[in-house]
């Protein structure tokens, strides 16, 4: 690494046990030149190799997991306490990040730091960060540049900023994120958050501090996630963690690792301290949250394989046994008859009939399902590895909305895809009429390096024309969007109360049960249905809005009464 070299008397990449694992990867530097040799007195005060062994008693019987454990002795002493530091989060990306970035700080929470609600008055800086596009990361470039001045106008007086770059970023580009941003103190993977309070430790000290292992069983089950934001009445909840479908355009697999479900007992666990604490609605996370599948209990590993959605095809093998995303669902909206349950983000494939008659019986259950198509041409579908056809995901459009009617639609679309034709777009752009989504997110296509489609295929498509064709996708999907939501005016929509709109202080917004944003009058209105007393409408509060009109993005209307899942 030019203008660096590993410190003399260590080794460049220190491999540390954490809980008898391979966890963590410490890189250690010096600027400009050979390190001075050690005093002899500096290597008499050093740790031996003694302290780095745990002591066995003489009978040979090894200490129970509940005994106290005192820290190692480089991790502690008056040089490196971090007591009282404050931590400042910025998260990019999406909702799985913000469940990450909720995680890491109940862990350094623990662990003695404190929270900061400013950049400018932190001492450490963390970028919970993307990189499933191009755009994603080159914020994180930008925004890096702007900490460094940041970290250059710390005093002597102040302790030394220090930043650190976690999740997918982290993992996917260690590298050029260590050479080209000497700025970076800390990089933790998504499997690596147990491990901050330690890389912060070394960070302290001067060092560069690397995690990036990627693990087959991490799910934090035992971590309680604190949410950043005390007032919001929603939550996340990471369910599963990683990708085993490798589609050829996405780099999850490799960023997140394989898939792995969290027990079902301490899911349920979160979701009822979260209902205790008043939240309103829970999202369970995963990158293919719907193959979720609890083989932890020993009675239910010998149950039937995993059923798809027909005319679907995975490229691994069929799971066997566990409690599936069905009996996940089931239990978790059991919990709080008065809490909105919804799910993101599942595959096409993993949707049997008997999450979808569970979708349509349970109130709570929001009647909203993402259904990401990416294309609407067999062949591109198929040089994608998305494991379906056009004419199987019509069927199962359909299928889904026999079962719930009314059901709202959601889709992701990539334009541009490698060796897509012009054909091809067209095909696209026929599926989006021919099923009218309610919500849709639609990117130009952006190649990620490790990816199946960066080693065999040709990104051949000139960006010009990637983005000509998102702009018409985007055109399209406005079109029918509008023409959707234009049949809800006159209906009440049930809505769950979010907090003061964007667009007017004098307005609220929430989301109704198929997750579109409703905007409407902040006034009081009458406490419930039989009741002419008047209360004003306060975040977190079901209410039924009569629609008055609507646009692809949102509805508009006027609050009638305060009401409940269930009264609905």
């Amino acid at each position: 690494m030019k203008g660096l070299r590993a410190v003399r008397g260590f080794l460049q990449s220190t491999v540390c046990p954490v809980d008898g694992q391979l966890a963590g990867i410490v890189v250690r530097y010096t600027r400009d030149g050979p390190a001075p040799p050690p005093s002899a007195a500096r290597q008499a005060g050093g740790p031996s190799l003694r302290e780095f062994l745990r002591t066995v008693p003489e009978n040979g019987a090894r200490s129970g997991r509940g005994e106290e454990e005192l820290p190692a002795p480089y991790l502690s002493g008056p040089g490196v306490s971090v007591s009282g530091r404050r931590v400042y989060f910025e998260t990019y990306g999406c909702q799985m990040n913000v469940s990450d970035t909720e995680i890491a700080w109940s862990i350094l929470q623990q662990n003695g730091y404190v929270k900061s609600s400013s950049c400018t008055e932190a001492d450490v800086i963390l970028l919970v960060t993307c990189s499933i596009r191009e755009k994603a990361e080159q914020t994180i470039w930008n925004r890096l540049k702007q900490l460094a001045s940041l970290k250059s106008k710390r005093t002597t007086s102040q302790v030394p900023l220090k930043i650190g770059i976690l999740g997918c970023m982290a993992e996917g580009l260690k590298e050029e994120i260590l050479e080209k941003e000497k700025l970076v103190d800390v990089l933790a993977g998504p499997d690596s958050y147990r491990d901050l309070p330690r890389l912060l430790t070394v960070a302290e000290a001067g060092q560069k501090a690397v995690n990036v292992l990627l693990s087959l069983d991490e799910t934090y089950a035992d971590v309680m996630p604190v949410q950043v934001d005390a007032k919001t009445k929603s939550a996340f909840i990471s369910v599963m963690r990683g990708c085993n479908n490798m589609c050829s355009y996405c780099i999850v697999p490799f960023t997140r690792g394989r898939e792995r479900s969290r027990p079902i007992s301490s899911i349920l666990k979160e979701v009822k301290m979260l209902s205790d604490q008043g939240v309103k609605e829970v999202t369970l996370l995963g990158q293919n949250v719907n193959s979720y599948c609890d083989a932890s209990e020993v009675s239910f590993r010998m149950k039937e394989p995993t059923r798809l959605s027909r005319g679907f095809n995975t490229i691994y093998r069929n799971k066997h046994g566990g409690l599936r995303f069905a009996d996940l669902l089931d239990q978790v909206s059991r919990i709080d008859p008065e809490m909105r349950i919804r799910f993101t983000s599942p595959h096409p494939k993993d949707f049997p009939d008997e999450v979808l008659h569970l979708i349509q019986e349970r109130a709570n259950i929001c009647k909203h399902i993402h259904l990401p198509a990416q294309s609407g041409s067999t062949a591109v579908l198929k040089a994608m590895r998305r494991g379906y056809t056009r004419e199987a995901y019509l069927e199962l459009v359909e299928h889904v909305r026999r079962i719930i009617p009314g059901v709202s639609l959601s889709s992701d679309f990539i334009a541009g895809f490698c060796e897509e034709t012009e054909n091809d777009h067209l095909q696209t752009i026929s599926l989006l009429r021919e099923v009218r989504y309610n919500i849709g997110y639609l990117f130009a296509y952006s190649m990620r390096k490790k990816t199946h489609s960066y080693h065999r295929l040709q990104d051949s498509v000139p960006a010009i024309v990637k983005q000509r064709r998102l702009e018409e996708l985007i055109t399209v999907f406005r079109e029918e969007a509008t023409k959707l939501n234009s049949k809800l005016v006159g209906s009440e929509q049930l809505v769950l109360v979010e907090g003061a709109s964007k667009r007017s202080k004098m307005e609220l917004c929430g989301r109704s049960d198929g997750n579109i944003k409703v905007n409407f009058p902040s006034v009081d209105i009458p406490c419930n249905w039989s009741s002419g007393m008047l209360v004003p409408i306060r975040p977190g509060d079901y209410v039924s809005v009569q629609i008055t009109s609507a646009s692809s993005q949102s509805l508009k209307g006027t609050p009638i009464c305060h009401t409940t899942l269930n009264y609905s």
